[in-house]
């Protein structure tokens, strides 16, 4: 059980927390490279509860700083991106993208002291077309975090954004909750209108998986396995990888390169951040063995235009306000379980409709809870020991831990030595990472 305390520890993430502070010792993704024109609007982002500006220069360099400029605390969102910075229209002070000031107009030139004005700034960098931020306090950002996804270039990537308006931690956890599958999405599925090679017959056939849950070197894993019925032995990995990213079992081990981040905005606003190969291979058909669809397997995200407010960014369409689409009679006629048509709005209507933070001192945790319980009480006990003792959480001084970690789905003979198994399947998977570096 998390009490309540624990949850609140669990799920502040503004400065001076101890879950904010682990998260600042990361680089977080923050934005699409894309939103971003050389000399062109400032973006308005929202990171950890703090309000700040990313904007590209004439040189096409990035900077991310606080929103207020540091003279008047009139805000540079308003401001003019032009030779080389970002120039507030108060009075006119201008900053590069390290947050120096490089121009004080409304000051004579004889009590200029430009040089002892710094805009606050975070250091940011590129890669996989997306800009990153180190929002921590060490004078130098740590390695890049080797995430296989993140090593590869922007034209073999499927990147995906989405906000979601809940707590960070009850959207994470829909990810490493392999039994809600056979319900919320595929509650309604009779496995003899599946085809025998159709991946969903396993999940609806069984809808209670045995697990095998343990600490790993980037945080947690859950081995979820079932009989298939045929002598072999079904089995989905998952991941939780500190500090908010997942890897789900929703494709096959070897070609199954993603990572899918649980970006805190504040606490209780969340962008989802996804990160796939374009050779990965999707598990599951939904097509019958009579040639018709399944329906409830709807896919895609469906955005409003952005806007340029705080929230404004990756929203989508359907929300509380229109029941995430909620379709009352499909549910009744059983044609969809949750009566919602697509899966990844499944997640979002049950995560939101939590509340903005779920009071975990309600719930009532059972055995297929196991991956949740373990990964709350691994995060909590790393940013207790950043808080306590000054000890880095995992992947910090070695990133390259994360490059060891997949999902995916396989099959085996039986057999019970589940750390080796994974291992095996490791080293025997397709790593276009490497593949891209041997032919550069």
């Amino acid at each position: 059980m998390t009490t309540a305390a624990e949850g609140a520890e669990l799920t502040r993430v503004g400065p001076g927390t101890p879950m904010g502070e682990l998260m600042r010792q990361y680089w977080i993704p923050a934005a699409l490279s894309s939103e971003l024109k050389g000399d062109g609007a400032p973006l308005r982002l929202m990171l950890l509860g703090e309000k700040l500006l990313a904007f590209r220069d004439s040189a096409g360099r990035v900077g991310v700083m606080d929103h207020r400029c540091p003279h008047r605390c009139a805000s540079l969102f308003l401001g003019r991106n032009e030779d080389g910075g970002l120039r507030c229209v108060y009075h006119g002070w201008k900053f590069d993208v390290s947050g120096n000031c490089i121009d004080m107009p409304s000051v004579p030139a004889q009590q200029d002291f430009k040089a002892k004005v710094k805009a606050k700034a975070y250091k940011a960098i590129e890669r996989a077309g997306m800009v990153w931020v180190y929002m921590g306090a060490a004078a130098e950002a740590p390695p890049f975090p080797q995430f296989e996804a993140a090593l590869l270039p922007q034209s073999e990537l499927t990147v995906v954004f989405a906000q979601r308006s809940c707590n960070y931690l009850q959207a994470l956890e829909g990810d490493i909750d392999t039994s809600h599958f056979g319900f919320l999405h595929g509650g309604h599925v009779d496995a003899t209108e599946l085809a025998d090679d159709n991946l969903l017959r396993y999940t609806v056939q069984n809808r209670t998986p045995e697990y095998f849950v343990a600490d790993s070197d980037w945080g947690t894993t859950y081995a979820a396995h079932r009989q298939a019925g045929d002598g072999r032995t079904y089995w989905r990995f998952a991941n939780f990888l500190f500090p908010f990213w997942t890897q789900t079992p929703q494709g096959e081990f070897p070609h199954q390169v993603d990572i899918r981040g649980w970006v805190p905005m504040d606490d209780t606003h969340t962008m989802f951040v996804h990160l796939s190969w374009t050779g990965r291979k999707r598990a599951i058909s939904t097509v019958k063995k009579d040639g018709s669809l399944l329906s409830g397997f709807g896919f895609g995200h469906r955005h409003r235009p952005n806007t340029t407010d705080w929230y404004g960014r990756w929203r989508l369409a359907d929300d509380e306000a229109n029941d995430w689409a909620l379709d009352r009679a499909a549910q009744e006629a059983n044609t969809s379980y949750s009566g919602i048509e697509n899966v990844h709005m499944q997640d979002q209507a049950v995560t939101e409709s939590m509340g903005p933070i779920t009071d975990h001192g309600f719930e009532h945790l059972a055995p297929s809870d196991q991956m949740v319980a373990r990964t709350r009480r691994r995060l909590l006990m790393a940013a207790r020991a950043l808080r306590d003792e000054g000890t880095l959480p995992p992947g910090i001084e070695h990133p390259e831990i994360f490059y060891g970690s997949r999902g995916g789905f396989f099959f085996t003979a039986p057999r019970n030595d589940w750390r080796e198994l994974y291992a095996e399947q490791l080293s025997a998977a397709v790593r276009p990472a490497e593949n891209k570096q041997a032919a550069e």
